[in-house]
């Protein structure tokens, strides 16, 4: 079969990757045309191609080429060959065809006659006929029926040459093996291996990149571990060709998985059954040992302690597969604040359906590449992860002339509020305040002032005036262009009104919030302030988080709690970072105890108690799932004379079993906390989901009082909804019941 050419087909885009690889294959007569490359030298040739190519789909042979404007044509054409010389009536065989712009414009229907034709011929020279078998038969025939010209092939293959033969564990929207390994090619990966480069997929699913990866730097050919091939049954197969191909595909393999060393190649994600996928994959494709996979959260991310640069490479979701409904704009302003600051001198790829979140990450990307995810468009962003391609995605001010009438509505409303808010905030003391939110629907944001203290080593003295920006993501409904103009104009316009400069101006973006999100880390300065309320030094993080630790609709809360805590001890669940806690000994506790799971919180629960004096065995920190910490706290029962719970809407992490619906949990949730109040004592229990109803009937032994509209801060009186909060205590005979002091 020297003489032969064959067709090796390819995803759209890659056809120019796949005749560069088939040329460093030292393949001769390499051709690239649409859809596919074709190329010469035998069989010895589609072997290789089939053994090593990393994005080839399949490998076709042509046994014949002939007019088909109808089913008889068609028939007589397949009648033509001699079928003898490819199978026999004992074995199996499947057909495919695809047609275009033909008489015959249903595949299926051509496919059977196309079956019918060697079924008839095979049974007239033996009284036999061959089978059908649709998965995996013995041939597998494939036709292409183009402006009635039919070209018949052989595929080689059998089935797709992504099916590697150790990908059986998936994960929600997986790559294929074949673009997973382009993404790599396009990347540059051959070399940053070939160089001793490491490699990272901080989002690795079921571990396709980071596999895939592991193959391309230990020279591992793609297609050894297969155990179906479509040439197996074919009377035209030459075993010897195959088997010595074969025998040195494994011999380069025990070298470069010698070279290849242990935790070059690391996959993470936060999706523990996407792990356990990985480390499946990674075991039936031979890697043991060799590619790392971890459970870890994306802000977690960081380069091996060898210090080796390399390649980190990514396929975050992008609203078609997965995170239609998710946090997909934090998800990659995280995901660039993570390359930005811990992955300097790295190169980075990115692959998204969605160029626009590909701009949310405050790089700017050396070039792009089209490739396709299925029937899915995506680019292939290129990054050099250095200082120069750092950009800022603070949405750029427009100047006046430039802005259209609503930006002048913007303007007198910030005006108007902070008027009308002036005088409570100085008779109240307070210097953290919500000044606006979202009261014009075409500016969806909120806007929160915070007075900062000088830090030490600053200049100045005076404490410092900064607004904290949040934009309500716009509804699918909104064209992105003009979301982004009314953004440009708010931000714009919020500079000017309140005197604020670039550098006291911090932008971020708040959609609702589900799992582990909820607190999720958005870059990592390890930047604090410090600010001031009722007395008390508080340490704020006006960049790293979506929340900045100090949850300003819980001011008058806090307060209650402040003067409910006099001479009692106090408990406060879901802690955060224990601003509740700095209250309540602020107004005379005897102990406070904060729990919470996170351990980020825990420290800065810590340093925020500390701030303010309050240390020792009285005002404890414990690091805890909150809900496995109250079904285990028997030595507490009876212990607390005030127990605040502020739960999340919704919370899973690594450190807990299971997930945290407050919705769902809440009634197990208060019953477990209960036994741990003192005779008399309150909880107090506050969340923040707007639809949620608080299960009365399944509380109905207990006192509760509704105090919603007391806790609301008159800076969020617009939003009646911004929070729930009740006290609830145990039923007691009236006299002896605590009256709640009301504000």
């Amino acid at each position: 079969m020297s003489d032969v050419r064959f067709f090796a087909t390819a995803a759209r885009n890659l056809e120019s990757l796949l005749a560069d690889e088939l040329r460093g294959l030292d393949i001769s007569d390499v051709t690239e045309t649409r859809a596919g490359v074709r190329f010469g030298g035998g069989l010895a040739a589609a072997y290789r191609v089939l053994l090593w190519s990393r994005v080839a789909n399949r490998v076709l042979t042509p046994l014949a080429r002939f007019p088909a404007g109808d089913a008889e044509a068609l028939y007589a054409g397949v009648r033509a060959i001699d079928w003898s010389e490819h199978l026999g009536p004992e074995q199996t065989l499947a057909v495919h065809m695809e047609t275009a712009r033909s008489g015959i414009s249903h595949g299926h229907f051509g496919a059977l006659k196309i079956k019918d034709a060697v079924v008839d011929q095979l049974r007239e020279r033996t009284g036999r006929r061959p089978s059908v078998d649709p998965t995996r038969p013995d041939i597998q025939l494939h036709c292409q029926l183009f402006r009635d010209e039919a070209t018949l092939s052989l595929d080689l293959a059998g089935e797709s040459l992504h099916r590697r033969g150790w990908g059986e564990r998936r994960a929600a929207a997986s790559l294929k093996e074949t673009l997973a390994a382009a993404v790599l090619l396009r990347a540059g990966w051959p070399a940053i291996a070939d160089a001793g480069g490491a490699f990272l997929d901080p989002m690795c699913g079921a571990g396709t990149l980071p596999i895939e990866a592991a193959l391309i730097a230990a020279d591992i050919a793609p297609g050894i571990d297969r155990h179906y091939w479509g040439f197996a049954g074919w009377r035209g197969h030459e075993p010897a060709t195959w088997e010595r191909l074969l025998a040195e595909a494994r011999e380069r393999r025990a070298a470069g998985v010698g070279r290849l060393g242990r935790g070059r190649i690391r996959g993470y994600d936060r999706d523990p059954s996407a792990v356990a996928a990985a480390l499946a994959n990674v075991g039936a494709a031979g890697l043991a040992g060799l590619v790392h996979i971890e459970r870890r959260e994306l802000a977690d991310c960081r380069p091996a302690r060898d210090g080796k640069q390399g390649l980190l490479a990514v396929n975050p979701p992008y609203g078609e597969r997965l995170g239609a409904d998710d946090d997909l704009t934090h998800l990659y302003a995280r995901l660039g604040a993570v390359l930005r600051e811990c992955f300097d001198g790295w190169s980075a790829a990115v692959l998204t359906g969605n160029p626009e979140l590909g701009k949310r990450m405050g790089l700017r990307a050396r070039r792009f590449h089209t490739l396709y995810n299925g029937p899915i468009p995506c680019r292939l962003l290129h990054f050099d992860i250095t200082a120069e391609a750092h950009v800022s995605d603070r949405p750029r001010q427009l100047p006046p002339a430039e802005r259209g009438p609503g930006a002048d509505m913007l303007a007198n409303r910030l005006r108007k509020n902070r008027k009308a808010l002036a005088k409570w905030l100085r008779q109240e003391g307070i210097s953290c305040y919500r000044l606006y939110d979202a009261d014009l629907p075409e500016y969806a944001l909120a806007v929160d002032i915070y007075q900062i203290e000088s830090a030490p080593g600053e200049m100045s003295t005076e404490p410092r005036r900064v607004a904290v920006v949040q934009e309500y993501a716009a509804p699918p409904s909104i064209d992105p262009r003009d979301a982004r103009r009314r953004l440009r104009e708010a931000v714009s316009v919020i500079a000017e009104v309140l005197e604020l400069t670039e550098t006291d101006l911090y932008f971020k973006v708040r959609q609702q919030q589900k799992g582990a999100d909820q607190y999720g880390r958005l870059a990592a300065t390890g930047r604090f302030h410090e600010v001031r309320e009722d007395g008390l030094r508080l340490l704020v993080n006006l960049e790293d988080y979506l929340d900045t630790g100090l949850f300003l609709d819980h001011r008058e809360t806090r307060r209650l709690l402040r003067r409910q805590a006099a001479g009692g001890r106090f408990l406060n669940l879901f802690g955060y970072t224990a601003v509740a806690s700095c209250h309540a000994a602020a107004g005379g506790a005897r102990s406070t105890t904060t729990v919470d799971m996170s351990r980020t919180y825990c420290d800065w629960a810590r340093r925020n108690l500390a701030l303010n004096g309050l240390i020792g065995r009285d005002h404890s920190v414990i690091q805890a799932d909150c809900v496995d910490w109250l079904r285990n706290a028997r030595a507490w029962h009876g212990h607390f004379d005030l127990i605040f719970i502020d739960p999340p809407s919704f919370s899973t992490s690594k450190r807990m079993q299971g997930t945290f619906d407050v919705q769902r949990d809440h009634v197990r949730l208060l019953r477990d906390a209960l036994p741990l109040l003192a005779d008399g004592g309150e909880l107090i229990f506050s969340n923040n989901l707007r639809r949620f109803r608080l299960d009365r009937d399944a509380l109905a032994d207990l006192t509760i009082d509704d105090i919603t509209a007391e806790t609301i801060p008159r800076d969020f009186a617009r939003n009646p909804r911004i929070h729930h909060c009740w006290c609830i205590r145990n039923a007691l005979p009236p006299h002896a019941r605590c009256a709640v002091r009301r504000l």
